[in-house]
């Protein structure tokens, strides 16, 4: 699976999905598929570390978009662990935010929580590899430290998606 960073967002690096499924198989992908508009591809690869595949759909993506989007690559395992980490009861509804917040390889390390500083008076977020995962209510989401990491070297080597996303992805990889 690839996380792609920053796509679609707010009326920036608009990335049609039929045509990135399209990127992904002329990259030599198979069985390709996107789930929402957010970036999150599944499919399958014989060959190539997760690094190389990485740089390889990176390229290609700018090639055809005329973007620069960091690609993340996860494998089936990977998601799992991550998946099975979150608690049953955290969900991403009208009374918390749940998200799951990936790592580049760089900040994949307990430190990287540490950093963050975390309030835990206001927010319960714990690291897994390959993960920092993160529950927040509603009312204090705005409140939350990990919305301080925008504009730093850190955010530019994670990316999030919300636990129920997380969760149907992994679904999705193993249908």
């Amino acid at each position: 699976m690839a996380l792609l960073r920053g796509i679609n967002v707010g009326g920036n690096n608009k990335i049609d999905m039929k045509t990135l499924k399209a990127v992904f198989e002329a990259a030599g992908m198979a069985s390709v598929r996107t789930y929402i508009n957010s970036g999150n591809v599944i499919f399958t690869c014989d060959t190539g570390t997760h690094a190389t595949i990485a740089e390889m759909l990176g390229s290609a993506i700018e090639q055809q978009f005329g973007i620069t989007v960091p690609v993340l690559i996860r494998d089936v395992n990977e998601l799992r662990s991550i998946v099975q980490a979150l608690p049953a009861s955290w969900a991403n509804d009208a009374a918390a935010k749940c998200d799951v917040v990936f790592l580049w390889p760089e900040v994949d390390t307990p430190e990287t929580l540490r950093a963050l500083n975390i309030d835990p008076e206001i927010e319960d977020a714990r690291y897994t590899p390959g993960a920092i995962l993160r529950r927040v209510t509603r009312k204090n989401a705005t409140r939350s430290r990990l919305t301080r990491i925008v504009g730093t070297p850190l955010y530019s080597q994670v990316t999030l998606r919300n636990c129920t996303t997380a969760r149907k992805l992994l679904v999705l990889m193993t249908e």
